[in-house]
């Protein structure tokens, strides 16, 4: 199937997957008390407990910054940028094998699947960076129109994260092990680029193998632009942009060979 093709059968069912959106956010909610809320108060416990043990330490470390929020915000655009990119690559592993009855039963274009995925992320996404924004607003911290320059950096961090979530997607109908293992590797992943610490503290032995990271440039983007007020280095986002398109390729190439075959296996 090519490109167009995908296309228009994604156009042709987005009634299908707006109403999935809107029913998954619906019934994660369905029958709790507060709501949606928790979709705010969650991200913001992290957060919370994240400030509390690492600012004291941490804070005096970051050299230029002598707002009391200074660690506080880089913390949060660490986290809020990791966490887009985890629940669409953790998600994005397991929706075939989720929607295993759905695909067997219905015929549309399994790609509507990831879609369904992503949008739902976006939608989590925006809401606590919302309340992000308007914390930095109150405090006198946003940044200005250099803010802009995020769109950009979030654009490429999805494009990766949809393309390594496809991949890991159909691999993992035919290799359960896979999800296991990518499962370990998010959490060494996580360690490995500096949200809850700054890069300044790193031997500069680690700080330069961070290069290896395509996930350290973007939280370093989103942290240099928020905290800083400046706009990202582009060529250090370069290797995200090609490896996303790779990865982007690649799952489709996969999904297109083996999606008859995945309804068997699944």
């Amino acid at each position: 199937m090519r490109t167009p093709a995908v296309l228009a059968g994604v156009w042709k069912y987005r009634g299908f997957i707006m109403g999935s959106v809107q029913r998954e956010f619906q019934s994660k909610y369905r029958n709790s008390l507060l709501g949606a809320a928790w979709t705010i108060l969650n991200p913001l416990a992290m957060i919370v407990v994240y400030t509390v043990i690492f600012a004291n330490v941490m804070g005096s470390r970051m050299a230029g910054h002598s707002a009391g929020f200074a660690y506080s915000i880089h913390l949060c655009a660490g986290l809020l940028t990791w966490g887009l990119f985890a629940e669409i690559t953790s998600r994005g592993q397991n929706v075939f094998l989720e929607n295993a009855n759905l695909i067997k039963k219905l015929n549309f274009p399994r790609i509507c699947l990831p879609i369904i995925v992503v949008l739902n992320a976006l939608i989590n996404f925006g809401i606590i960076f919302g309340l992000f924004i308007a914390f930095l607003l109150v405090t006198g911290q946003f940044p200005g129109w250099v803010f802009a320059a995020v769109v950009p950096v979030l654009l490429a961090q999805i494009v990766f994260a949809i393309g390594l979530g496809m991949v890991l997607g159909v691999l993992n109908v035919f290799f359960r092990d896979v999800g296991q293992f990518f499962g370990i590797l998010l959490q060494f992943w996580f360690w490995f680029t500096p949200i809850v610490y700054v890069t300044d503290v790193l031997p500069p032995a680690i700080r330069n193998s961070l290069v290896w990271n395509p996930m350290a440039a973007v939280v370093t983007a989103h942290q240099g632009i928020i905290l800083d007020a400046r706009a990202p280095l582009w060529s250090s986002l370069a290797p995200v942009c090609v490896l996303g398109l790779l990865f982007c390729v690649l799952g489709m190439r996969l999904f297109r060979k083996r999606s008859g075959e995945m309804v068997d296996e699944l």
